[in-house]
């Protein structure tokens, strides 16, 4: 295959100070769990129906949330080659062992037999980074990180953030859902997508464009059967699994769409889970790390009971 996976606003400044008071006020350990059940209705938000893709395989849905703020061209293109039709009937190229899970054409290399754009853009320059924006949502992670300046949640998608050149950026955390491309830097146009099913390969970030994560199903993925080495390709079409279908959300009938909510990451509530990752006093943990890693920070999603789930 040719393309393959290769300032602070005030309000995080006070999301900071939030950080540091938890640390050293907080009367009693509470953990992640215990601190998702106390949570409010207002600290949950509802995802997008319009950047939200479901992905049909024959074991069920895998649920996407893009971040067009974060790469808007690409997130035009990959909405627009769903309503095509584009990923109906293609399927999961390859999964290699502690990084990645690929799907689309089979066929894209061969022009004969490649199957065709309607209305997506062949070719995109590549988002590896957007310009930051000061009404950009971010809320600082209060650790260093080794792959960029500074790191924190943009809405519920892990970022990193040059301050400096005033770039923002997706990292590559495990669930996250980026553009596959060739060597050149136009190359990837969202018509063969991945996501990260390993350890994180935050050494991507910035080569390569993050469109979204995956906020429910990602267990489809991560347990394919692993493809040849070394990069985890399928040999034959048996090996393959079939996409049965790919929808946008919003062009789904709402009693058939997934009733999920998402952790809003403005809020105390992130705080306190932050905190509890960060600091572990629970009876088991003997040396609480007081750090954490980017990927290693929770973005809570939960199934929301609609008529249906009613006896």
């Amino acid at each position: 295959m040719a393309r393959i996976v290769p300032s602070l606003s005030l309000f995080s400044l006070g999301l900071a100070a939030a950080f540091a008071v938890a640390a050293e006020e907080t009367p009693a350990y509470r953990t992640v769990n215990e601190v998702i059940a106390a949570s409010a209705p207002a600290d949950w938000r509802s995802p997008d129906p319009e950047h939200t893709l479901y992905l049909e395989l024959p074991a069920g849905r895998v649920v996407i949330e893009l971040a067009p703020w974060l790469a808007p061209k690409h997130d035009a293109n990959i909405r627009a080659l769903v309503r095509e039709g584009y990923f109906d009937g293609l399927a999961i190229l390859r999964s290699q062992d502690n990084y990645v899970v690929q799907w689309g054409d089979p066929d894209a290399d061969d022009a004969a037999k490649a199957r065709p754009f309607k209305t997506a853009k062949a070719r995109l320059a590549g988002e590896f980074t957007v310009p930051w924006r000061d009404d950009m949502a971010f809320t600082r992670i209060p650790d260093d990180d080794g792959y960029a300046a500074v790191v924190g949640v943009s809405n519920g998608f892990w970022v990193g953030r040059d301050p400096k050149s005033r770039e923002i950026w997706m990292a590559h955390c495990y669930g996250t859902v980026g553009v596959a491309r060739g060597n050149e830097t136009d190359s990837g146009n969202g018509a063969q997508l991945y996501v990260v099913t390993g350890h994180a390969p935050r050494h991507l970030d910035r080569n390569i464009t993050l469109v979204g994560r995956v906020l429910s199903g990602i267990e489809r993925l991560s347990t394919m059967p692993r493809g040849a080495p070394p990069m985890g390709f399928y040999e034959t079409a048996e090996q393959r699994t079939p996409i049965k279908a790919m929808r946008v959300a919003a062009d789904v009938p709402e009693a058939e769409r997934s009733a999920l909510e998402v952790l809003r990451t403005d809020t105390a509530t992130f705080a306190d889970i932050v905190e509890a990752k960060r600091n572990r006093r629970d009876p088991w943990t003997k040396l609480p790390s007081g750090h954490i890693e980017l990927c290693n920070v929770p973005l809570p999603v939960r199934a929301v009971p609609t008529t249906a789930d009613q006896p």
